[in-house]
């Protein structure tokens, strides 16, 4: 493990373990504070995270703002945003076995640096992962499970709210159950 956030971030943006490094414009480490106790993973990078090399930039990013401006939560005072795969996957498919599996350890080495106590899984791919492999997003959303001593839900995909808006008072809920977890194992987030 690398022990130093900043090198850690320089090593990963040189990153060519897997065939999405070919077609990337920018690697997306992750945005936020390495401070925080709450992390949100998604599934990969879209076209405008990877011309950008930030994550949750596009549509998808202003959505999963206003969501997180709801529960006082925000990328650039309380909370750290990353996904499975750092590099988009071509026309935004979703990520294969192999491409996630040369990219974890990256996240497993945010995940130990930063050392949340909540982890919010966005969307189907990094629940799967993280969770559960049979992890079905609409059945089990807003569901906390504690593995290795922090507390994990999986959640809809903001993407996945633009083209399926009826979910999204469902995704809302998931963020008041957030809070509600926030405040009970982690309520410094607050004041950060």
């Amino acid at each position: 493990m690398i022990e130093n956030f900043e090198e850690l971030r320089i090593q990963a943006l040189a990153c060519r373990r897997c065939r999405l490094a070919e077609t990337r414009t920018n690697v997306v480490f992750g945005a936020g504070t390495p401070a925080a106790k709450v992390m949100f993973i998604g599934e990969g990078p879209g076209e405008n995270e990877d011309l950008q090399g930030e994550a949750f930039v596009g549509r998808g990013g202003q959505l999963l703002d206003r969501y997180l401006h709801h529960i006082d939560l925000d990328r650039s005072r309380n909370i750290y945003i990353a996904n499975m795969v750092k590099c988009r996957p071509p026309k935004n498919r979703d990520p294969q076995q192999d491409e996630m599996d040369c990219c974890i350890d990256w996240l497993r080495n945010q995940v130990y640096l930063i050392r949340p106590k909540i982890i919010v899984c966005l969307g189907r791919i990094a629940a799967q992962r993280l969770i559960d492999p049979k992890f079905r997003v609409t059945k089990e959303h807003g569901r906390f499970v504690e593995k290795n001593g922090i507390w994990m839900m999986g959640t809809y995909h903001p993407a996945a709210l633009l083209r399926n808006p009826a979910s999204k008072p469902d995704a809302l809920e998931d963020m008041a159950a957030l809070r509600e977890k926030i405040l009970e194992v982690c309520p410094e987030t607050y004041s950060l």
